[in-house]
């Protein structure tokens, strides 16, 4: 047996289909039939909407299978010219009983097949005939499919519903006119074609509406003239309007809590520690002599020498330098002590407690007032001038500017 290949398929494309049913399972089978007188081969194409088989006898084969299914002498005839009028004669025979009107006269039977994929047996009044197609495998099978049944019933179904004539009452000459034009035009853009074919309203809702009722849907669709043209714009995402949230010093009072006092000393803790400020000595008079002034300048400047810490030049908004330069300068007690203490900000004056003043004995003062009257005698009766110590300059880190 030989293979089907692509020149049994276009041999086959000028052929029609030939339905027969199989009554045991109700299944419908198509046929496609042709046959050569020149080289006397025959090729049958069968399909169940699904699946392709194919088959494709020589002389040799369609003689010998004659024989067998009709009980006849295997052997040919001796004469080569009356064997192959034989031949001729059983195939134009077979070619006959595959037409349209000669498939009916014959019944269909499908029993186990022997050779092939699928058997089939037909049979008319005095003879019979088997064919064993095999399996065109999937890929095939739906070229074969599109191409031999699809497409031709989608053009047909175009020209059905465009045509304003009815297809039935047409004459065969004006039918074939009309069947010739779709086609033409359908060869040149197929995917033009389909398109026009399948997306008119009344196509594409009819054949929904067929297809819902081959699979038994319980609800079917409505077949409509006019699709219309729907809105097709994004939705717009909707903004939310912003919640007004109360805060929370709104709305709670504020309740003193010795934690959060101990909470907000232990912070304060963790930065630098300051030099206390000493205790403020009352202003003498304005008279005073110049060796007061050279005993509190020593105290001045062991309070000058304490390192200023960082974040208090940050918060006074002063270079380094600057500073330096001002703790260098001796000044008078008084006054001194007033411009070299560090600004306190409002949360550190808060949190630290100032110091007590320091309460002077009654009678230290009455001592005080004496030896100072005698050092301001002593000075007079001197006349020597104050001496002044040569000023020093403050040894730092780093570099000296």
């Amino acid at each position: 047996m030989e293979s089907f290949t692509e020149d049994h398929s276009k041999a086959l494309l000028a052929k029609e289909w030939l339905v027969k049913v199989d009554l045991q399972t109700a299944t419908p089978y198509l046929f496609k039939f042709t046959c050569s007188s020149v080289d006397l081969t025959a090729c049958i194409l069968v399909t169940d909407t699904k699946t392709a088989w194919a088959e494709v006898l020589t002389s040799n084969q369609f003689s010998r299978r004659w024989r067998m299914c009709n009980k006849l002498s295997i052997s040919p005839h001796p004469d080569p010219d009356e064997e192959e009028s034989w031949r001729d004669r059983h195939l134009t025979l077979l070619g006959r009983a595959h037409s349209l009107g000669g498939f009916q006269e014959l019944t269909l039977e499908v029993p186990k097949p022997a050779l092939g994929d699928l058997a089939l047996e037909l049979e008319c009044s005095n003879w019979k005939w088997r064919w064993e197609p095999t399996f065109l495998g999937p890929k095939l099978s739906a070229e074969i499919i599109s191409k031999h049944l699809i497409m031709p019933l989608i053009s047909v179904n175009h020209l059905a519903f465009s045509s304003s004539d009815v297809l039935g009452d047409l004459a065969p000459g004006d039918l074939e006119k009309a069947t010739d034009k779709v086609g033409r035009t359908a060869r040149r853009t197929v995917d033009t074609h389909i398109r026009n074919a399948l997306s008119r309203p009344r196509v594409a809702t009819a054949l929904r509406r067929m297809t819902a009722m081959f699979n038994f849907l319980p609800e079917l669709p409505a077949i409509i003239t006019d699709a219309g043209t729907p809105d097709l714009r994004v939705p717009m995402a909707r903004i939310p309007s912003p919640k007004i949230k109360v805060r929370d010093s709104e709305h709670k009072p504020n309740i003193y809590s010795p934690w959060a006092e101990q909470s907000l000393i232990q912070d304060y803790d963790m930065e630098p520690p300051q030099e206390p400020t000493p205790p403020k000595i009352p202003q003498q008079e304005d008279s005073a002599t110049e060796s007061e002034s050279e005993g509190a300048a020593p105290k001045q400047r062991t309070v000058l020498a304490s390192p200023t810490p960082s974040h208090q030049l940050r918060a006074s908004g002063q270079p380094p330098s600057a500073s330096l330069s001002k703790d260098a300068s001796p000044a008078l007690p008084g006054r001194s002590r007033s411009r070299t203490e560090a600004p306190v900000s409002e949360c550190d004056s808060s949190l630290v407690r100032p110091n007590k003043k320091l309460k002077h004995p009654e009678g230290s003062d009455d001592d005080d007032s004496e030896e100072e009257r005698k050092r301001r005698a002593a000075t007079i009766k001197s006349g020597a001038a104050a001496k002044r110590g040569t000023r020093q300059p403050l040894k730092r880190g780093g570099k000296r500017f």
